[in-house]
């Protein structure tokens, strides 16, 4: 590895953070994951990570690490499946987002030698829902709160590119896979045979598995000619309540007994609405085109993966 191989990572100790920086750590890479108690994340890290303070705002605690990195991974952002969108989560999700945006363009600024890249993430929320129409990079932005906060989420490390540094912007779709995200979601009423689909389960169903996710950002801290927005998605996105039998099959449960957008309404709110019962028909064009190939290009192959367990999987107890 070369002298500028460090590699800083936000929300390194989150769950597509742990899996990141744990691949990066294994190929080679000095790994620094940013967090606000590095001693009481430094035992789940995997072996070879450095955890760093920072506050999650500004870039006091870590900024002078930015200086010759060689990639910084901005990831951090409050748990947008956690708990009913009140004023106060919503604020809580927007601030963390463009607070952590806003201290990586600080340590940029700062740096003498500057980080060659930043990957920025993001989500497929930036489309709003969108029915049945195929969205891809050049898609523009939808309406809607996620969309909105998305939008200033990708806008918050967009000065980066006046310092010369290359940045690429990770517009993901659902991570599945073990330890976190929306597998044990999906996974728990299957456990007690009340598996079914979301409301109608008509709704698109854009995915990724965790693996890919963290092989595709690889991909683009590496491939230095690639900036711009990239949907993390599998190239099979599909119904929601296809998914579902194909979940059913693999853990040979049912999948029949729909969950009434009412319910849904009522128990969530204006998450149901944005998340559970809209939905995203989101290709990755751009990340197909630039030569990158999936491991688990469809939800068969990715849901059986998983099951399997190993590095990045489960069983029907995860």
């Amino acid at each position: 590895m070369s002298a500028d191989s460090r590699i800083i990572v936000t929300g390194g100790s989150g769950f597509i953070g742990r899996a990141l920086v744990g691949e990066l750590a294994a190929s080679g890479y000095e790994v620094v994951a940013l967090t606000r108690d590095p001693e009481a994340v430094r035992a789940r890290l995997p072996r070879g990570v450095t955890p760093a303070k920072w506050n999650g705002r500004t870039a006091a605690d870590w900024g002078g690490l930015a200086d010759g990195a060689g990639a910084i991974v901005n990831l951090a952002g409050d748990n947008l499946a956690e708990g009913r969108w009140t004023k106060a989560k919503k604020a809580r999700i927007r601030a963390s987002r463009v607070d952590a945006g806003t201290a990586v363009v600080e340590a940029v600024r700062a740096a003498v030698i500057k980080p060659r890249v930043l990957v920025q993430a993001s989500a497929i929320g930036f489309y709003g829902p969108a029915g049945d129409e195929d969205l891809d990079e050049s898609s523009p932005s939808g309406a809607g709160f996620l969309a909105g906060v998305v939008r200033e989420w990708e806008d918050s490390t967009k000065a980066v590119g006046s310092f010369g540094v290359r940045r690429a912007v990770i517009r993901s779709g659902l991570v599945l896979g073990k330890g976190g995200g929306v597998w044990t979601r999906l996974v728990l009423p299957f456990r007690f045979f009340i598996g079914g689909p979301l409301g109608g389960g008509r709704q698109a169903f854009s995915w990724i598995s965790l693996e890919d996710e963290v092989r595709a950002i690889r991909h683009l801290i590496e491939h230095e000619d690639l900036s711009g927005a990239f949907n993390l998605t599998a190239p099979g996105p599909l119904r929601q309540k296809e998914f579902c039998r194909v979940l059913g099959r693999a853990l040979k449960r049912p999948c029949w007994l729909p969950v009434p957008a009412l319910l849904l309404r009522l128990l969530f709110g204006e998450k149901a609405e944005e998340t559970l019962l809209a939905g995203q028909r989101v290709i990755p064009r751009r990340l197909m085109a630039s030569g990158f190939s999936f491991l688990h290009p469809d939800a068969v192959s990715a849901v059986a993966a998983i099951l399997r367990g190993g590095p990045r999987g489960g069983s029907l107890a995860g």
